[in-house]
């Protein structure tokens, strides 16, 4: 049996803090897990330069609230639902999920979660667990669940190698380049595809 493990931001969502910076014009907030392989050195830069800045949780989620899904990607959800489970697996946290997981029909989200004061400023980030995304494959492949894992990013990278089958989505180019080996699509469709001849292979279709 097939268990999908998807990435939501650059997979199904636009990037959370791409359209921060775009909304505040602080630069530096566009770089991503694309970018910089080290999540907590980005997201500590995160938090200092929101700080700085006095932008809040409140902030970010009026960004957040905005966002729809990615062109197919609600398309590609309903494919999936109707052949296999899917779980999205997240480096994005619990207080700002929300609205893109209504959108989504309220998928089942493995992800971390933030410290809040009453002021409504991000204190601090805290992860579920280090290396959470392959951790997660790794627990479903314990159940006797064969994952194929989909990710556009550095910190997607051990998750798609920890699964049965691997697939980047639309990396950038310095994400292929250091990983010539994982598998690259750059639509739904394609995804579609060799999802499908994967449950060909086992009979499971």
């Amino acid at each position: 049996m097939y268990m999908i493990c998807c990435d939501l931001e650059g997979v199904l969502v636009p990037e959370v803090w791409i359209n921060v910076a775009r909304w505040t014009g602080i630069d530096e907030l566009k770089l991503t897990t694309r970018d910089i392989s080290d999540y907590r050195a980005l997201m500590t830069r995160r938090l200092e330069i929101l700080h700085q800045h006095g932008i809040t949780i409140n902030d970010i989620q009026k960004v957040i609230s905005l966002l729809e899904l990615m062109p197919g990607a609600l398309d590609f959800i309903n494919w999936l639902h109707k052949r296999m489970q899917m779980v999205i697996v997240s480096d994005t946290f619990r207080e700002f999920a929300d609205p893109l997981l209504e959108k989504m029909g309220w998928p089942v989200l493995f992800c971390h979660h933030l410290t809040i004061d009453s002021k409504g400023t991000i204190v601090n980030f805290n992860l579920r667990q280090e290396d959470a995304k392959r951790r997660v494959v790794e627990s479903l492949q314990g159940l006797n669940y064969k994952v194929i894992a989909i990710g556009d990013s550095y910190n997607d990278i051990s998750m798609l190698r920890q699964a049965d089958m691997g697939v980047l989505y639309k990396p950038p180019q310095n994400v292929i380049d250091d990983n010539p080996d994982i598998r690259i699509v750059n639509s739904y469709n394609q995804l579609k595809h060799i999802i499908q001849e994967k449950l060909d292979e086992n009979n499971l279709q």
